[in-house]
């Protein structure tokens, strides 16, 4: 309940999966809370409602997870993958509390089950929601109303309003509302489109490479609190040019495509630019592992734009996106269709398949398929193309989120001169880049958001007195 002045203990700002898990931990420990979301009811859940997993350690079998995956191998999987532009400490503290988060998951209404066949092979790793991550964000809802969460709509915040590195109140549509302590949840700066062109610049071509990205989430986060937390001198970490990156499908909406406009045979054929030329080697390691550097990749190509390219063996060997594939019974026809050289195209796959050499093909493990003398080489799954029909899946740059945020330590709490804020806690993908400082192995986004969001939820209720019995 809300006191007369209308104060409430504990203010969420956000409304996906680290805005909810962070209002039901603070009302768990007896706060009242009021969540705003910056999107319609319609729209609600942020980018997590176009997830579907959570990438966890576990030491066994257990549920829907088989074998078993240490933290140590998880650490290295993060390590590699961010090049060691990460803060250890703080990514260890999220990967074991991903040991332990799905029982509380499961206490509000979440449902797992096995993963799917073509799912990048992570039933090892990584921990599937039933009906995705829209039933994921659903459940928290319903947790949150029951446990008395007061949640607006509709309800963007433009500006908080501190007392040094205190929060005071949050200003939204010209209100004014108090609370004792705060959690800002409210994503990166992936749907402004100005702050994009602005962080990538321009090329050697003349181009402004972000004009051309896709948005791969919502359209709600525009930035606007990280932004105003920066010039109220929040510490901030990471670059504002490292993001979730993938290359999704260039015929996919500006907002919103999801999961489904991702395309997964990279690793089974190979990738050309508008030149129609190879520029990166599609078979360096596990897809789950690469398949977010690939949007950065095109970014880089001549016109933002590449095509991926396979041949009728790859059929029924990764999952379908929504859109069909181009498909032409030659190469020199594909060529045409894609209106690339046909000479060009068909003389670099010329050149690919000359360089494949005879090996066990297997696309669960590291296989010996691999190409000799060829640059970019392929150095696993490298399979001649030569089974016609030939499809390609024209690809641009998707931007889940922004690895741009504020700076946190173990506590969750935002500092300011290197001094943690007393009441003003973050969650999610505003403060990733503590963890996420570049690359991504796919999962561990919902494993951060959940973690720092129960963790902020707790202390944002331990800051006011109220103690959760879990933190």
């Amino acid at each position: 309940m809300i006191d007369k002045t209308g104060k409430v203990d504990v203010l969420v700002i956000g409304g996906g999966n680290a805005a909810l898990c962070a209002a039901l931990m603070a009302r768990e420990a007896g706060a009242t809370v009021r969540l705003l979301e910056a999107s319609p009811k319609d729209w609600r859940g942020g980018n997590s409602q176009h997830t579907r997993n959570i990438r966890c350690m576990h030491d066994a079998p257990q549920d829907v997870l088989t074998e078993s995956y240490p933290e140590e191998e998880f650490w290295q999987d993060l390590y590699k993958v961010t090049g060691g532009v990460t803060d250890e400490d703080l990514a260890r503290m999220v990967i074991r509390h991903s040991a332990s988060c799905r029982t509380w998951m499961r206490k509000h209404g979440v449902h797992f089950q096995p993963s799917l066949s073509g799912t990048l092979h992570l039933s090892r790793t990584n921990a599937f929601f039933m009906g995705g991550g829209k039933a994921l964000v659903n459940a928290y809802y319903r947790s949150a109303e029951r446990l008395g969460v007061a949640i607006e709509y509709d309800a963007p915040v433009e500006s908080l309003e501190l007392d040094g590195g205190r929060f005071v109140a949050a200003i939204s549509g010209g209100r004014r509302i108090e609370a004792r302590a705060c959690v800002l949840a409210c994503g990166g700066f992936e749907s402004n489109r100005e702050w994009l062109r602005e962080s990538w610049g321009q090329n050697d071509l003349g181009e402004w490479p972000g004009d051309n990205f896709l948005i791969r989430g919502t359209r709600f986060n525009t930035g606007t609190l990280l932004r105003f937390m920066m010039g109220c001198g929040a510490d901030i970490i990471g670059d504002p040019s490292q993001s979730h990156c993938v290359a999704i499908d260039a015929r996919a909406p500006l907002y919103d495509g999801g999961i489904c406009t991702r395309i997964d045979c990279v690793s089974l054929g190979i990738v050309v630019n508008r030149q129609a030329r190879r520029f990166y080697d599609e078979g360096e390691d596990f897809w789950p592992k690469r398949y977010a550097i690939w949007g950065r990749l095109v970014a880089q190509q001549p016109g933002q734009i590449a095509y991926s390219v396979i041949d009728a063996k790859a059929v029924g060997r990764f999952m379908p996106p929504v859109f069909p594939g181009i498909v032409a019974p030659t190469l020199e026809e594909l060529a045409v269709k894609l209106q690339l050289s046909p000479e060009t195209f068909t003389r670099t796959v010329a050149d690919y398949n000359a360089a494949c050499r005879p090996g066990t093909f297997d696309h669960t493990m590291l296989d010996d398929c691999a190409t000799q003398g060829l640059t970019p080489p392929k150095t696993h799954w490298a399979l001649p193309l030569d089974t016609p029909p030939f499809t390609a899946y024209p690809v641009r740059p998707g931007i889940t989120f922004t690895y741009l945020g504020l700076k946190v330590d173990a506590q969750a709490a935002v500092h300011f001169g290197g001094r943690p804020s007393a009441n003003l806690f973050a969650a999610g993908e505003i403060m990733a880049g503590n963890v996420l400082g570049r690359g991504y192995t796919a999962g561990v986004g919902m494993t951060i958001g959940t973690a720092f969001g129960r963790i902020a939820g707790a202390r944002a209720a331990a800051s006011i007195g109220k103690l959760h019995a879990a933190a």
